[in-house]
């Protein structure tokens, strides 16, 4: 059984505009991938077309079929994580095996305060 997983230093997924996520991701598969990647990007969900932004990446060259590495980011000065009625933008880590696209997924949160911004109604 193959498995892949993401680790952030001390567990942090509430960040902050400039400030660096660290941590490592892990993964043992049944065949040595030829590559994999961590991967920092920011989605968009709700109505309309979904957008994606690979913002940065490190790759892992010829690694091995279990192993652990470290990755580190810059987190960018914006967008930052919303909620609305009709668009919400979220930013995750993705380490992902390659080629097959075998892929893990841990959700953070990027904000002036580190929590995500709730959009409510505008009054006229």
């Amino acid at each position: 059984m193959s498995w892949l997983t993401l680790e952030t230093s001390g567990g942090r997924i509430e960040c902050r505009p400039g400030e660096v996520v660290q941590g490592t991701a892990g993964w043992s598969l049944d065949v040595a991938p030829a590559a994999v990647e961590v991967r920092l990007f920011w989605y968009t969900e709700g109505r309309g077309t979904q957008d994606i932004l690979i913002v940065d990446r490190v790759r892992f060259e010829g690694p091995l079929a279990s192993e652990r590495r470290d990755f580190r980011f810059e987190l960018p000065a914006a967008p930052y994580t919303f909620s609305g009625k009709l668009i919400s933008l979220r930013w995750a880590l993705e380490v992902v095996a390659l080629p097959s696209e075998e892929a893990q997924r841990l959700e953070i949160t990027v904000g002036p305060t580190g929590k995500e911004i709730l959009l409510g109604e505008v009054e006229p």
